[in-house]
């Protein structure tokens, strides 16, 4: 028996008692690892030390650090995600439709758990216990793949996890982490066929394509964040130079931050220079501009072709100045990732066009596209940022997580 042979068996049969507790049960244990979890911050906070003296060490940006790090305000905003979660409605059992057929069959249909959900994601340990709530809650359990840089982290979590699980009386093999990093042991979660339900990916765009060219398991695709805001032609100016320096600045390690911008030829010889003496006062930002931004821009690159496929996940924006919005939408389907785009205008009508014909899970008017989050869109924690169409799209909150089932009920019909 292999490594993943093991974690798979152990998932599966944790996974069928998870499906016969009931919602308060649910509740009551998610309340008791948030309670676990920040009574065990000087824990956490330790093991997340060690993580971080070894990224210094590997010589990781600053940037990338940020993700990987936890404080005592970031383990209180994971617990209150937890809190949430268990205040959420519970979707399993939820009646999706019933009727009677022209048989006399009384036919209902469903919500039931997944069964048993893999994830392999990057840096940001907040991802276990975000995870396990959303698996724990729709009667999932959930085994965790996390990279090498947030091992230390991770497994701290994921222990806590497991003892509030026991302490509860129930199996703490809901929730597993593979402690094993090496891509050989990553590629068998990802033919684990006879115990995976599905695989959900969470991180950069290598990470994402490697899953999908190699998963013999069903994935569902997320992460991967090429947002874009286009400044239309009948913007508030000052409106969107807020817009554009929350979306790029805040926080520009996560999928959610900007990554490109595309300014209509109207305003862009007012909007840039404005922007471009904004974003100072806020943090530098390397813009990398087409000929036409460049021509106004006091400082800036030129913008190579792979600089508009490019998730920086730093400071640093592509920019390009379009003559329409037609442009700016051919433009955005071309290039984006699907994740979340934003106009800021005042034209109605341009508004209404551009959320109807931009390709993306979250199209946003005159708002930044940082709020694109489970927590934020009323969610609780979310298990990732959907980026395909099957199945789910979007922030991945309870229902993302669930599958149904038909229940149908006769008087000895047959079928002629």
């Amino acid at each position: 028996m292999t490594y993943i042979d093991d974690l798979g068996q152990k998932a599966k049969k944790a996974s069928l008692s998870l499906a016969k507790l009931g919602t308060a049960e649910k509740n009551s244990l998610l309340k008791k690892a948030a309670t676990a979890l920040l009574e065990e911050t000087d824990y956490i906070l330790a093991e997340n030390a060690r993580d971080l003296a070894a990224a210094k060490e590997h010589g990781i940006s600053e940037i990338m650090i940020d993700r990987l790090r936890l404080d005592t305000a970031r383990i209180e905003g994971i617990a209150e995600g937890v809190r949430q979660v268990a205040d959420l409605q519970d979707p399993i059992g939820q009646v999706v439709r019933g009727y009677t057929n022209l048989d006399g069959l009384k036919i209902v249909q469903k919500r039931v758990p997944l069964g048993v959900i893999a994830m392999i994601f990057e840096s940001r340990p907040n991802v276990s216990v975000d995870a396990f709530s959303l698996a724990f809650k729709t009667g999932n359990a959930i085994i965790l793949r996390g990279g090498r840089d947030a091992i230390h982290s991770n497994k701290a979590l994921v222990k806590v996890l497991r003892q509030t699980l026991a302490d509860f009386g129930l199996d703490e093999n809901a929730v597993q982490l593979v402690e094993d990093t090496s891509h050989a042991v990553a590629e068998e979660l990802m033919a684990a066929v006879d115990y995976i339900d599905v695989l959900i990916p969470r991180g950069g765009a290598r990470l994402i394509q490697t899953v999908k060219n190699k998963a013999k398991v069903p994935v569902i695709e997320t992460g991967v964040g090429n947002v874009h805001i286009y400044v239309d032609e009948s913007a508030d100016l000052d409106m969107a130079v807020n817009i554009v320096i929350n979306a790029k600045t805040s926080r520009p390690s996560v999928c959610n931050a900007a990554e490109s911008l595309l300014v209509h030829e109207k305003v862009a010889e007012q909007f840039l220079p404005k922007l471009e003496a904004a974003v100072q006062k806020v943090h530098p930002v390397e813009f990398r501009a087409d000929a036409a931004a460049l021509a106004i821009f006091q400082k800036a690159e030129p913008a190579s072709q792979e600089d508009y496929d490019t998730e920086f996940l730093d400071y640093i924006l592509s920019v390009k100045v379009v003559d329409s919005l037609d442009e700016a939408i051919s433009w955005i389907n071309t290039y984006s990732s699907h994740h979340s785009e934003s106009i800021v205008t005042r034209d109605i009508t341009a508004a209404e066009r551009f959320q109807d014909e931009v390709d993306s899970a979250a199209v946003y008017v005159n708002a930044s596209t940082r709020f694109t989050d489970g927590f934020v869109f009323g969610l609780g924690a979310e298990i990732g940022i959907s980026t395909q169409k099957i199945h789910a799209r979007g922030p991945m909150g309870l229902e993302a997580l669930t599958s149904t089932k038909f229940y149908i009920n006769g008087q000895g019909q047959i079928r002629e």
